[in-house]
C-alpha cells in the first residue's frame, strides 16, 4: 500500500504534449503580436510608456518566440518553460513598478506561476 505512494508516476505523454503546444501557441501567438508597427497598437503604446525604446519590444518578442519554440522540443522543454516563466515575471514587475498598475500584474504573475509549477511538475518526476 505505501510502496506505492513513494513510487514515480509515469507521465502521461498526451497530457504533456497538450499542455506544451498550448503553452507554445499561445506564447508564439503573444510574441508575434508584438512586431507590427503601427504606432497606435497596444503594444507600442505600452513598451514607449516603458521607456526603454521599442528595441525592447522587438526583444520581448523574440525571447517568448524562442522559449515557445523550446517548449515544444523535448530536450529544451524545462529551459523553455524557465525563459518564458522569468519573461512573465518581469512583465509582473514592470506592471508594478515602472507603469506603476499593479492590478495589470495579476494575469502575468498567474502565468508565471502557472509556467512554474508545470517546470516543477516535470522536474520532480
Amino acid at each position: 500500500m505505501f510502496e506505492d505512494a513513494s513510487a514515480p508516476t509515469k507521465r502521461n505523454a498526451l497530457a504533456d504534449w497538450v499542455l506544451r503546444g498550448s503553452v507554445a501557441a499561445a506564447f508564439l501567438l503573444i510574441g508575434w503580436e508584438k512586431f507590427p508597427s503601427n504606432p497606435n497598437g497596444e503594444w507600442p503604446r505600452m513598451f514607449a510608456r516603458i521607456g526603454f525604446g521599442q528595441w525592447f519590444r522587438y526583444c520581448t518578442g523574440l525571447v517568448e518566440m524562442l522559449g515557445a519554440a523550446l517548449v515544444l522540443l523535448p530536450w529544451t522543454v524545462n529551459m523553455g518553460l524557465a525563459i518564458l516563466a522569468c519573461t512573465m515575471a518581469g512583465a509582473a514587475l514592470v506592471h508594478i513598478f515602472v507603469l506603476h498598475h499593479p492590478s495589470n500584474c495579476i494575469i502575468p504573475a498567474a502565468i508565471c506561476g502557472g509556467l512554474t509549477a508545470f517546470l516543477i511538475s516535470r522536474r520532480i518526476r
